[in-house]
């Protein structure tokens, strides 16, 4: 049985957590209830102004913070947390010097949510029709960031070969730390609409990501058409945040395209859906849209890029299409047998309970930060590289950061 732990955790955000809008808010409040679910006293820290809803539990203490500001050192030193988690590189790259400044005995995690790089090098190789360049600009800033912490956690399996085959990095600075979901029960399964009750299709994401919005317009444009023309005028339905003119110009009933924008409840609306359409063309980590779906039953029609770090073996969130063409031909052979339909879904239901088990990875998060702060000396001296790049860094960054934080006073401005 794993101790209960009392320590203190400093989350600092690059935005307050929207879990109905994104998956990595949704992906952040699991890994705050693994926090809590261990008694930690969790603060959650970052530079936007407070929603007006809270969506974080009422265990969390939420404060607003200040770039370049030395109102973060004080900050530090008022709550002395033993582990600091950045939701993202950049987070890290603000903030981290300071940390390692005025705490520095505390637990340093990098949440990369994703691989930003991979991301981002993936998206220019579509744009420019060339291969992924993996050594781009981003690369050198994220991976740095990864030096420079404990433990970096990586949602993808997919990702950690990269790091490790392409860059070498090191193993006991990286901890596989997927999406975490509560088990499917049977009953739950009995309650679900039938094959029969569900129609048309479905696309949710959340429109700031550029991957789903170059997903959409690829869905509407060159792979929908033809879908609707051989399944009887079959629906799509465009779910999710910030949709903004970009998608909302897709609205078109004639054609059976309803853009219908936020909704607070993902569930209600991916219940009644028969297929999860995800024609993603590039991104990276693990797409919550196909969690989603699965937990509700909802087969998927996706690209390898879709089902990367999603399929184990022969369970997979749905069918993966190499080509347009087998998007369209899979999309209308899986609407219309409900035999092979319903194995996609138990298929769904069987990776969610054995590889996103919030039971399983919930006990070795917690138990890695543990483990690896009990012997935090010995974990960085393995860790040169790492320590070289905290030293400069903090150098650099301070110094600029305080020409900064003067040059504010000056003007009267604030970051």
């Amino acid at each position: 049985m794993l101790k209960v732990n009392t320590s203190k955790v400093l989350i600092v955000g690059a935005q307050w957590p929207e879990p109905n809008a994104s998956a990595a808010g949704m992906r952040m409040l699991q890994i705050i209830k693994a926090l809590s679910d261990f008694n930690y006293r969790i603060f959650f820290g970052c530079v936007a102004d407070l929603p007006e809803e809270n969506v974080l539990p009422d265990n969390v203490e939420r404060i607003k913070i200040e770039l370049n500001n030395s109102s973060f050192d004080r900050l530090l030193e008022r709550i002395c947390p033993q582990t600091v988690i950045f939701d993202r590189y950049f987070t890290e790259e603000q903030f981290g010097w300071r940390v390692a400044k005025v705490c520095p005995e505390a637990l340093r995690v990098l949440d990369t949510e994703d691989l930003h790089f991979l991301r981002f090098a993936r998206e220019e190789a579509v744009r420019l029709n060339i291969q992924p360049q993996l050594i781009n600009q981003i690369t050198v800033r994220e991976m740095a960031s990864m030096y420079r912490c404990d433990i970096s956690l990586i949602i993808s399996l997919a990702e950690i070969d990269i790091l490790k085959e392409t860059f070498n990095f090191p193993d006991h600075l990286i901890l596989y730390l997927p999406f975490m979901a509560d088990d499917i029960k049977e009953d739950y399964i009995n309650s679900l609409p039938s094959f029969n009750n569900r129609v048309g299709f479905i696309f949710i994401g959340n429109y700031k990501h550029k991957p789903n919005v170059d997903a959409v317009n690829h869905l509407v444009k060159n792979l929908f058409p033809e879908i609707r023309s051989r399944l009887d005028k079959a629906g799509l339905n465009i779910y999710g945040a910030y949709a903004g003119q970009n998608i909302q110009k897709l609205h078109n009933p004639e054609k059976g395209i309803y853009v219908k924008g936020w909704v607070k409840d993902a569930t209600k609306v991916m219940q009644t859906a028969r297929l999860c359409l995800a024609p993603l063309r590039y991104g990276a980590g693990q797409k919550g849209k196909l969690l989603e779906a699965m937990q509700n039953g909802t087969p998927c029609i996706t690209t390898p890029v879709g089902a990367e770090g999603m399929s184990f073996g022969n369970s997979r969130p749905g069918r993966i299409a190499k080509t347009d063409h087998e998007f369209i031909e899979d999309t209308v052979k899986l609407y219309l047998d409900e035999k092979e339909w319903k194995n996609i879904q138990k298929s769904g239901f069987d990776l969610i309970n054995k590889q996103f088990s919030y039971k399983e990875f919930s006990k070795i998060f917690i138990e890695t930060l543990i483990n690896i702060r009990k012997k935090i000396t010995q974990h960085r001296d393995k860790n040169f590289i790492g320590q070289m790049l905290q030293y400069h860094r903090v150098q650099s960054t301070r110094y600029l950061s305080k020409y900064i934080e003067e040059k504010n006073k000056k003007t009267g401005c604030s970051n």
